[in-house]
């Protein structure tokens, strides 16, 4: 019988992940990370909801602190970057550093067990041509996650099943209520752990980043505002900024060395292209000359036509096709052929 780790958040798609494996035949052992130190609502929740599946289903289930490397790769990642005013992706960071490797390791030295799975909207496939396991989009754009798991190598590709990557997320909700799981009408979490356990970002950020009150200025230095804190704006962000104007700002860059916030109009917030660091080339070996590709810069945008072009210390510069709006220092750069993610990485503050 083919032994699986599944990797439980307490929530209905890494339930049906679990339950479907386990419905088709797999020795399934559940996992479940505990990651936030305190009181994280989401994850004492979530804790409960994988135990009380993994007893319904019969299978074993195992808790493994995390708590440590969470605080190290994902808390002290967010606060670093947010005081360096930049604003930082925590789950591509996440899914590599603390969820997908670590359970991988712990599944084989501790279980014995060489394949984990997740409830992630993804697939993979393995390229016969290039001897490389490629990661696709989920066959439902709307749930796709696979801008999140850029990061992912080989190692970890070849030995990961997303069973709910072929699917629709109404099919995993009717699945669930089909089985009869607790979690069948659980709610949607949300993106980010951090904001559901302190309510939002800026209540979790105010607890390490001490507010100071500053500048909000045009490119020019002209004063037009005061802002609470520069690690409470983010790059494209229009609302909230507290001015009065004849047209509409938007936040153009962040500068925690003079505790500025500098905004202008959306045309000053176009960009033709930007630079790439730690990029993982995914699905194909790491070129040497430019491809045409299409490029996503955040994950609820549109992947659009761009060349992306190597360049030294595993980094690319990437040329629009057209100029694009809010180019965030600290998000993710992913880019794809059509379903194939082919790389990504974080994109760099301009000089």
């Amino acid at each position: 019988m083919n032994k699986v780790v599944v990797g439980l958040s307490g929530g209905v798609d890494s339930s049906v992940a679990a339950a479907a494996l386990h419905h088709q035949g797999y020795d399934v052992v559940g996992v479940t990370l505990w990651l936030m130190k305190g009181k994280g609502q989401c994850c004492s929740e979530g804790m409960v909801d994988a135990a009380k599946l993994c007893d319904f289903l019969g299978i074993p289930h195992h808790i493994v602190d995390s708590r440590d490397r969470f605080q190290e790769n994902i808390v002290d990642y967010l606060v670093s970057g947010y005081s360096d005013g930049i604003t930082p992706l925590p789950c591509s960071q996440c899914n590599k550093a603390v969820k997908f490797t670590p359970m991988l390791n712990y599944a084989r030295e501790q279980l014995g067990i060489d394949t984990i799975a997740t409830g992630h909207y993804a697939r993979t496939r393995y390229d016969e041509q290039t001897g490389r396991y490629q990661l696709l989009r989920a066959v439902d754009r709307s749930k796709d996650q696979s801008y999140f798991l850029y990061d992912l190598e080989q190692d970890i590709l070849s030995q990961v099943i997303f069973p709910l990557g072929e699917q629709p997320k109404t099919e995993t909700r009717r699945i669930a209520a089909e089985f009869g799981l607790h979690t069948a009408d659980k709610p949607e979490s949300q993106d980010l752990c951090l904001v559901e356990a302190n309510g939002s970002m800026r209540a979790f950020l105010d607890q390490y980043i001490t507010p100071q009150t500053g500048d909000i200025v045009d490119r020019s230095g002209t004063v037009l505002g005061q802002h609470e804190g520069v690690h409470h704006y983010t790059i494209g962000q229009r609302k909230g900024l507290g001015i009065a104007h004849s047209e509409p700002l938007y936040v153009l860059e962040l500068d925690p060395g003079r505790n500025r916030v500098v905004v202008g109009d959306r045309s000053e917030a176009q960009d033709p292209g930007c630079t790439v660091q730690r990029v993982n080339w995914v699905s194909i070996a790491a070129p040497t000359t430019p491809i045409h590709a299409e490029v996503q810069i955040r994950y609820r945008s549109s992947a659009v036509p761009a060349t992306v072009i190597p360049i030294e210390d595993s980094r690319v510069r990437i040329v629009f096709d057209d100029p694009q709006f809010s180019i965030t220092p600290g998000q993710a750069a992913v880019w794809y052929d059509g379903e194939v993610l082919l790389g990504g990485g974080i994109i760099e503050r301009q000089p």
